[in-house]
């Protein structure tokens, strides 16, 4: 796998395990978990370093190529998120093993800056330009309007509606996008 890849603002470097005091900065903010965690709570420091980032990190012994990536504003160079292109299996939204889900979480001071369609848009290009990639899926909760309007910048197209159940504050509906290799443009990426 790539340890680096570069966008025009953003360098993306592969996930380590002295990036759990920045992964807990991003959980930390209400705002940022509130679509993000499991029950739109802050994560706690202890469980970020002994069973998320523990998590985040096995995906590279599972998926040779496939894993998470720390986005860093260049013009800064400070940690402003991750991302992430990794086989879907966790999701009740994948219906096909072969399935590659995109994934981001970016602090609030990036929103609304291009940032999540950037990096997104590299990791689909990557997935089916290097990756031989298939077909790329994403999912976000249906009250998470500025997410879904990332999925289709990034040029995937909508699916279907499921709900989500893995929230622990109840049962949400959600909606999943998705692009296959055969619908892939390189010239739009």
């Amino acid at each position: 796998m790539n340890i680096f890849l570069e966008t025009d603002r953003l360098i993306l470097r592969r996930l380590t395990e002295s990036d759990s005091d920045h992964l807990f900065e991003l959980d930390s903010d209400p705002d940022v978990a509130k679509f993000a965690t499991r029950d739109g709570q802050p994560t706690p420091y202890d469980m970020i370093q002994e069973m998320v980032l523990p998590k985040m990190l096995k995906c590279y012994e599972m998926y040779e190529s496939y894993g998470f990536w720390v986005a860093i504003e260049k013009s800064s160079n400070q940690f402003i998120g991750w991302f992430h292109l990794r086989p879907g299996l966790e999701s009740p939204a994948f219906d096909d093993p072969c399935e590659v889900e995109l994934g981001y979480r970016l602090k609030k001071l990036a929103w609304g800056k291009g940032y999540a369609t950037e990096g997104s848009r590299a990791l689909v290009r990557k997935g089916f330009c290097e990756l031989n990639t298939q077909r790329i899926t994403a999912t976000a909760l249906v009250a998470n309007t500025a997410s879904i309007r990332v999925m289709q910048k990034t040029g995937l197209r909508f699916e279907r509606y499921f709900t989500e159940t893995r929230c622990t504050y109840g049962d949400q509906p959600a909606v999943k996008y998705s692009l296959d290799t055969v619908e892939f443009n390189l010239d739009e990426y």
